[in-house]
C-alpha cells in the first residue's frame, strides 16, 4: 500500500509522485545555482572591459558637450524671469482659489 499526500490543489498524490516532484525541484534549484555562479564568474572577467567602455563613454560625452550651443547670460536671465513670473501667477491663482473655497466652506458649515 502506497502512502498518499495532498498537494496544494487538494488532490491526492501517491508518495512516488511527491518524491519525483521534489527531485525535479532540487534539480531545477541546482541549475539555477550553477547559472548564478557562472554569471558571477563572467562579471569578474568583464571588469577590465567595463573600464575601457567607461573611458570611451566619457570621451564621447565630452566631445558631445563641446558641440552644444550654450545660451548667453542674457538669455538665461530672461528665461529665468519668465519661469519666475509663471510660477508667481500660478501661486496667486491657487492661493485665491484656496482662500475663496475656504470662505465658502466656513459659510456653509457655520453653526
Amino acid at each position: 500500500m502506497s502512502k498518499k499526500n495532498k498537494n496544494t490543489s487538494g488532490n491526492i498524490q501517491p508518495q512516488a509522485e511527491v518524491e519525483e516532484n521534489a527531485a525535479k525541484n532540487v534539480k531545477k534549484q541546482d541549475v539555477k545555482n550553477k547559472e548564478q555562479k557562472g554569471q558571477q564568474k563572467k562579471s569578474k572577467k568583464d571588469k577590465p572591459k567595463e573600464k575601457g567602455k567607461l573611458k570611451r563613454k566619457a570621451k564621447e560625452t565630452l566631445s558631445e558637450l563641446k558641440k552644444v550651443t550654450w545660451p548667453t547670460f542674457g538669455e538665461v536671465c530672461k528665461k529665468t524671469g519668465v519661469v519666475l513670473v509663471v510660477v508667481l501667477v500660478f501661486a496667486v491663482v491657487i492661493f485665491g482659489m484656496d482662500f475663496g473655497l475656504g470662505k465658502l466652506m466656513s459659510l456653509l458649515t457655520k453653526k
